[in-house]
């Protein structure tokens, strides 16, 4: 268990007004990001097919939680993710290049080390928006970071409005930087270590480039080799004050492409895959070219209500040590 706990922390909302307040948030940023990305909200999956390639693998270790059916005679998968099920349901819908969907998304990654901001369960906005093959770019990615990035500011101001207690922190910008960089910026520190050290000086940064291999001969962290182009994805991660650290609210990025699946199979040892329904079809040039990411409900609550540990704003499990030392903390897990 690796615990945080602040000292002297206070709780800014009540156990009533903080649920009060999680809707209050939850329905303004979901209603904000659709209308800034041009995004059709639309139902998802929990659970899916092994054989249909749609789970993801999120860091190459994490096992999918499964079941039998038996009326079907097949084994299903709780969902990790819905980076590629968005991308096979945007083809299936029909949208247009420049729109796209976004839904809420329920999984459970039993693997998960628990943590302030680490549980079992995960809520999140799943979203993905179609785009033409040449706005597979950098301007691409950054313009719709930086747009992501205004409504989670609109959002800071909405929060504000309402409980002035919760001071606006955000700055005006989010600073762009990749994982390379960041090495060169930082080479004595691990990668948690670096990324501590640029939000605290920045704020709010969208860490580019994750997932391939860096000079030093490691990745600054791991990426599932077939949603996210690893040349042009990265995490939006704010400066937390309540745990004094890092905290990652989003990752996105660019899909794959018929070229950048094939090279990242190969490097990640993973060409076993290419005999997966989602792995086809897209090797085949048949899905749709789009941009996408998944924005953690529990985690943005957290942030911006100020709370010291996720078990405040989502009910879960703990163990017995964690819940007595959060309670002698006014830390009230729900």
């Amino acid at each position: 268990m690796c615990l945080i706990i602040p000292k002297e922390y206070k709780n800014s909302l009540g156990v009533i007004q903080t649920q009060e307040a999680i809707k209050d948030l939850k329905d303004f940023f979901e209603n904000r990001l659709g209308e800034t990305l041009k995004l059709t909200r639309v139902s998802s999956p929990l659970f899916v097919l092994p054989e249909s390639g749609t789970n993801d693998d999120l860091n190459g270790i994490e096992k999918a939680v499964s079941f039998q059916v038996p009326d079907i005679g097949k084994s299903a998968e709780i969902v990790q993710s819905l980076a590629k099920w968005k991308r096979m349901a945007l083809k299936k819908y029909g949208f247009d290049i420049g729109k796209g969907l976004y839904t809420d998304m329920n999984a459970i990654r039993k693997d998960e080390e628990l943590d302030n901001i680490h549980s079992i369960y995960v809520d999140q906005w799943d979203w993905e928006l179609t785009i033409d093959k040449d706005d597979r770019n950098l301007e691409t990615l950054k313009s719709v970071v930086t747009n992501i990035y205004e409504v989670f500011k609109s959002t800071e101001e909405h929060i504000n409005n309402i409980y002035p207690q919760i001071k606006k922190i955000l700055p005006k910008d989010i600073t762009f930087i990749t994982s390379q960089e960041l090495l060169d910026m930082y080479p004595n520190l691990t990668p948690k270590e670096r990324e501590d050290k640029i939000v605290k000086e920045n704020g709010a940064v969208f860490l580019m480039q994750i997932g391939k291999e860096l000079s030093c001969g490691q990745k600054h962290d791991g990426r599932s080799p077939d949603y996210d182009d690893w040349e042009l994805n990265g995490d939006i991660l704010f400066y937390n004050p309540v745990l004094d650290n890092v905290i990652e609210l989003s990752s996105m990025g660019i899909r794959v492409d018929e070229e950048s699946l094939d090279r990242q199979l190969k490097a990640s040892g993973c060409d076993d895959r290419r005999t997966l329904d989602y792995h086809k079809a897209l090797l085949k040039g048949e899905l749709p070219y789009t941009i996408g990411g998944g924005i953690g409900q529990s985690r943005i609550c957290m942030y911006f209500l100020n709370k010291a540990h996720i078990g405040e704003v989502q009910v879960g499990i703990w163990s017995k040590e964690m819940i007595e030392k959060c309670g002698e903390s006014g830390i009230h897990l729900l």
